[in-house]
């Protein structure tokens, strides 16, 4: 983790679950944290889960990621108070219990694919155009779902929208590829797809700390080696 110390790493959705877990690790490892979510105490009160010295490098923005003008200002404060972003985490997502086929279902609907299309494409542009006009090399990771690679059928269940919005999740770790290779840079991508509990009952499942944990071992590659996908399903898994 050398090459990332005292660099800035940006969180979204980083106030619960999965996006706190890598918070934690991130300023854990020396990175100067900023967590984006709309639960901003809650994000505030992760600095009690890091170790004593990295509390100061653990700092929160209240932003929602589905409104494109708070994420350009979140951006801009970030670059202003603390400097040029290296590392973006695109953890937040939300799905909604409803059906496709349902009456008066579109701000369900609107409201995930907002979250977990638009904000990461606004996320991402905003990172990328820091990174690159500061050294050009970076790390943007995006926080999949294994339903982004098959739609898995739950019995009275309807997943609705939420599987179709990680599969442009798992095509835009690609296009990333693709266009941060032509831009002439060095900014890696990794897509993680993680398989948690869900409505899977009493299935194995993973904890968020997992993930966190790969993601750090992701950014310990060597500069010329890119782990653009990872799948982590947990042991004993029956599917």
């Amino acid at each position: 983790m050398d090459r990332w110390q005292n660099r800035v790493a940006v969180v979204t959705g980083a106030s619960s679950g999965i996006g706190a877990a890598c918070a934690v690790y991130l300023a854990n490892n020396g990175m100067i944290t900023v967590g984006l979510a709309r639960r901003k105490e809650r994000m505030e009160a992760l600095r009690e889960q890091v170790q004593p010295e990295a509390r100061d490098r653990l700092h929160a923005i209240k932003c929602d990621v589905r409104d494109q003008q708070q994420i350009i200002a979140a951006f801009q404060e970030i670059e202003t108070k603390f400097g040029p972003v290296a590392v973006l985490v695109n953890n937040a997502a939300v799905v909604r219990t409803t059906n496709l086929v349902n009456d008066n279902n579109e701000q369900d609907i609107k409201d995930v694919i907002e979250t977990n299309i638009f904000g990461v494409v606004n996320c991402t542009r905003e990172a990328f155009r820091s990174m690159k006009a500061n050294g050009g090399d970076g790390h943007v990771f995006l926080i999949n779902s294994i339903t982004g690679h098959h739609v898995y059928r739950i019995p009275n269940h309807s997943l609705n929208i939420y599987p179709p919005t990680k599969f442009a999740m798992t095509a835009m770790a690609e296009v990333y590829r693709q266009e941060f290779s032509t831009q002439e840079t060095n900014i890696k991508i990794t897509n993680i797809t993680p398989r948690m509990k869900a409505a899977l009952g009493d299935s194995p499942f993973l904890q968020s700390e997992d993930v966190a944990d790969a993601l750090i071992y992701c950014l310990q590659t060597p500069p010329h080696v890119q782990i653009h996908e990872l799948t982590i399903k947990p042991l004993g898994e029956i599917f």
